[in-house]
């Protein structure tokens, strides 16, 4: 019996996949905008309709998080993203700048490469498809190997209801036969326009080395200050609404708190009173030494789990009902967990002299990881919040809200999207919510305003003579300007006029 080789195998499947989604994405691009609306309400409304279902295939499949709350996340990804981009003009003439006589074309950049992460699987896979949709692109997705059959059934029902609603075959593929080899030639190929990529900081940087076009994301890190004149209650609930929230797997997610010594014990008070666990210097140890690798990575077992669960993988025991562990430090460093990025019910809780001590605690965590991405600020001073927003190297500084859904778009009006750019600062090629605009190329259609003569203006007599003397000033020949005849100077003057205009 014959074996055939896997990654062969996965790299031929590759190459038919992108040889349909090329041919269909020709297809699409010729729609009207009213034929591509019609389709991304259609996907948009069987993404929201199959939500709960898809949510319990995720957690199942995986293992990470709350089923509750990925339907929360499927919603958001197919209701209000909807609401955001139903109404974009996304397909020919997009906009018109009449003053400056030049109009904006949107044309779609082609096939985009999807890679989809295991913490946020079926909710990416909306959001991507209807980004795609909308800008009259193809998209094949890349499952992550641990969420296989969530992604495929998400695309799977995603394209029918494309298909029935006018899309042509082959608009939305996913990869069945998963190999890295496999992954490496959806990015690298020809005919792969676009990689828009989601998950971890190494696929990330195999996505910006391919040699392709990339959007891609780095880690979070985020830290949440408190500042004194915060209302504190409110401050804590919503920090632990958003770290409980599917047990922390969203990458904008608080990962530390900062306070000010003056407000530390109502802080902390109000972190036991609304169901907080502070960790004892033993138990810190142990979570540590479960939550960091020998070979310096975050443990992926750790991934969306519940406080309980934690605790017993790292050999002790909690009260029931603890909804979030945190334990005290003073250190910022690659091999202290606490304070690096925790896609799990787990915080590192620091203490700052004051707001100017916070915030350089603030910026040396992000320094350490998460640079770039988000961060959090409780307050209620507008002259600390305008402090902290020129100063710390985020991509979205948010106030007053829970940071996993703030981030995205859920609880704030920042655009809605399961991919937060970092900018330069973070390795990410924007610092964009990801929206439509990210997908298209705008070709812009410029009218002539001025002519050739209108750029040569005259230099007044003046300049021209002050030029003409310092010229000559610095000149090594001996001659006097009184020894130069009319020819001589005529030739200076339009020497420096030449110089002068570039």
């Amino acid at each position: 019996m014959k074996i055939l080789d896997h990654d062969l195998q996965s790299i031929q499947e590759v190459r038919v996949i992108l040889a349909a989604a090329k041919q269909a994405q020709k297809v699409l691009q010729s729609y009207s905008q009213e034929q591509i609306d019609h389709i991304v309400a259609q996907v948009a409304a069987a993404a929201e309709q199959s939500a709960v279902k898809l949510a319990q295939m995720a957690h199942e499949e995986t293992g990470f998080g709350r089923w509750e709350d990925k339907v929360i996340k499927n919603t958001f990804a197919s209701r209000q993203l909807y609401r955001h981009i139903k109404d974009m003009k996304t397909v020919g003439v997009i906009a018109i700048h009449e003053t400056d006589q030049i109009v904006d074309i949107a044309v779609p950049v082609g096939v985009i490469a999807g890679l989809i992460p295991s913490t946020n699987p079926t909710s990416t896979v909306i959001y991507k498809s209807l980004l795609a949709l909308k800008t009259g692109n193809a998209i094949v997705f890349s499952p992550h190997p641990s969420a296989r059959r969530c992604i495929s059934e998400t695309v799977a029902l995603l394209s029918s209801a494309a298909v029935q609603a006018g899309a042509p075959e082959g608009i939305l593929g996913c990869l069945s036969i998963l190999s890295m080899p496999g992954t490496s030639e959806l990015m690298k190929h020809r005919d792969t326009s676009l990689i828009l990529a989601t998950g971890g900081e190494a696929m990330v940087k195999a996505a910006y080395s391919s040699g392709t076009p990339a959007i891609g994301v780095g880690p979070g890190n985020g830290p949440a200050f408190i500042e004194r004149s915060a209302d504190i209650p409110r401050a804590v609930k919503q920090i632990i609404d958003s770290k409980t929230f599917d047990y922390g797997v969203i990458c904008a997610s608080e990962q530390s708190i900062v306070v000010e010594k003056e407000s530390r014990q109502q802080v902390v008070q109000e972190l036991l009173r609304q169901g907080a666990y502070f960790l004892n210097s033993e138990q810190s140890a142990q979570l540590g030494s479960f939550l960091l690798r020998g070979n310096g990575t975050i443990n992926p077992q750790a991934v969306g789990k519940s406080p309980e669960r934690l605790a017993a993988m790292a050999g002790f025991s909690i009260p029931a009902g603890s909804r979030v562990l945190i334990s005290e430090q003073a250190t910022v460093s690659r091999s202290n967990p606490y304070s690096r990025e925790k896609l799990a019910p787990v915080l590192a809780f620091y203490e700052a002299e004051d707001w100017q001590s916070a915030c350089e605690r603030c910026m040396e965590l992000l320094e350490g990881e998460g640079k770039g991405h988000t961060m959090t600020i409780h307050s209620r001073n507008e002259a600390v919040i305008r402090e902290f927003a020129l100063h710390k190297q985020v991509s979205r500084l948010l106030v007053n809200t829970p940071a996993a859904l703030g981030g995205i778009g859920a609880t704030t009006n920042l655009p809605p999207a399961m991919t937060l750019g970092c900018g330069a600062v973070g390795g990410s090629s924007t610092s964009d919510n990801i929206g439509p605009m990210n997908l298209l190329n705008i070709r812009r259609l410029a009218y002539g305003v001025r002519e050739m003569e209108d750029l040569r203006e005259p230099v007044p007599m003046c300049a021209a003579k002050q030029v003409t003397a310092e010229a000559a000033a610095a000149s090594a020949a001996p001659a006097a300007p009184a020894a130069m005849n009319e020819a001589q100077l005529e030739a200076i003057v339009q020497q420096l006029l030449r110089q002068l205009m570039g």
